[in-house]
């Protein structure tokens, strides 16, 4: 028992690496690539992938959304995990990084899954409402640029149907949203989120204690 959750040490996060992630052959060759170019940090770590890969199989999920694709691994994660008939709709505006994304998506047969669309974000979500996908999505992963983050979150929203998921990285950020000489935009806008989505009755959340801190928020309908 314990009334806190146990601190990782080096030690203690190698044998958690080592006896509970089952990460695909295809998912470790992309982050080993990843791992030789630049901004690397920007890659989910194997843990959150498998997590995240958990929750499409617990949801039962088809049609998903992942703001910030970078070079794929949490698409891939995502996609691997989705039926046959499953959909991943990437939001990235790299052609650089999404290239490499591509290349391991086709390597790992889940290409015909993931439909890349290059462009600023706010814009492509924008336009899935536009073009009348409200309530549509079972899932949504957002992982882009911080000071949008409260922005791509109220879309979402509006595109997950009633008892849909987000799930929004890095919102421990480092640690840096309980150290107050950091206050930089980018931290503030996400202890703005954190506590916005804690008081928020339009859903049920938690915020897990993994990778750099992964916020989970269901839809009440």
């Amino acid at each position: 028992m314990s009334g806190k959750t146990t601190f990782l040490t080096d030690r203690l996060y190698d044998w958690y690496r080592a006896n509970t992630i089952r990460e695909a052959d295809s998912l470790r060759a992309l982050r080993e690539r990843t791992d030789d170019i630049e901004y690397s940090m920007m890659q989910i770590s194997p843990e959150q992938g498998q997590f995240m890969g958990l929750l499409m199989e617990i949801t039962g999920a088809r049609n998903t959304i992942e703001v910030g694709t970078y070079t794929g691994y949490s698409a891939l994660a995502v996609a691997l995990a989705l039926p046959e008939d499953g959909k991943v709709i990437a939001c990235d505006i790299s052609e650089t990084y999404t290239a490499v994304a591509r290349e391991y998506w086709e390597k790992a047969g889940v290409a015909h899954k993931i439909d890349l669309v290059l462009g600023p974000a706010i814009a492509s979500l924008e336009k899935l409402l536009a073009d009348g996908r409200a309530g549509d999505f079972d899932f949504v992963f957002i992982d882009a640029n911080k000071d949008d983050y409260d922005r791509y979150y109220e879309l979402a929203l509006k595109l997950l149907r009633p008892g849909g998921l987000v799930a929004i990285d890095n919102t421990l950020w480092g640690g840096d949203v309980a150290n107050s000489e950091n206050q930089k935009d980018s931290t503030q806008a996400i202890r703005a989120l954190d506590r916005k989505i804690r008081e928020d009755e339009r859903v049920s959340m938690s915020l897990l204690p993994i990778g750099d801190g992964l916020l989970l928020a269901r839809t009440r309908g």
